[in-house]
């Protein structure tokens, strides 16, 4: 599974992706960790007090969980912003790589850091689901025709999921470099998420 929250349009950068391991994974794997990560990629750079608002927490609490991201990588200080009082802090990589070796690995500690980071990236997608779903009457007619929320069935071996998953990933990356044309107004952020798995039919 790959997550990827880049947190500007820029195109032709090399992305830098963070490949989960036990460590960095256990020091991830917290829904307010994940949920201040994710909005330093989406939203860029910002301090514990503005996350702390942003966030409905309180500034001493995203302080400690930044100072432990960071511990582990995944935040560091952003120099062209902290000349004041208050610390600025950014996303040190533009996504993560999660390993599905990571939920069966022998540590109890690790399966269970690796059950909750799979939880927590659910959550947050139906999460952001239900923002878009709550606010798309603030969009246009042409943002709605060109949103999606859709859903299929079929029946492919291990093998062939895979393969699915590849091609979808790698359609989706070959629109990080396409750029609106010239004076094209209305370009936005957008997100979109892919989840493929079997189901019993017992």
């Amino acid at each position: 599974m790959t997550e990827n929250e880049e947190q500007s349009p820029a195109a032709s950068q090399p992305r830098r992706l963070r490949a989960l391991d036990p460590r960095s994974l256990r020091g991830l794997a917290h829904p307010l960790r994940m949920r201040m990560l994710q909005t330093l990629r989406q939203d860029g750079p910002a301090t514990a007090s503005q996350l702390a608002e942003k966030l409905g927490e309180s500034s001493g609490a995203t302080s400690y969980h930044l100072r432990q991201l960071a511990a582990h990588g995944f935040v560091e200080d952003d120099p062209e912003r902290g000349k004041g009082r208050e610390r600025w802090w950014k996303a040190s990589g533009d996504g993560t790589l999660f390993d599905s070796a990571l939920y069966t690995d022998p540590d109890p500690a690790v399966r269970g850091a690796a059950d909750l980071f799979l939880h927590e990236h659910a959550t947050m997608h139906t999460q952001e689901v239900a923002t878009w779903l709550g606010s798309m009457r603030d969009w246009s007619e042409e943002w709605r025709r060109g949103s999606d929320l859709s859903d299929f069935t079929l029946y492919l071996t291990a093998e062939q999921t895979f393969e699915l998953n590849e091609k979808i990933h790698a359609l989706i990356e070959g629109y990080r470099d396409v750029q609106p044309p010239a004076g094209t107004e209305g370009a936005a952020q957008v997100r979109l998420h892919t989840h493929a798995f079997p189901r019993s039919t017992d």
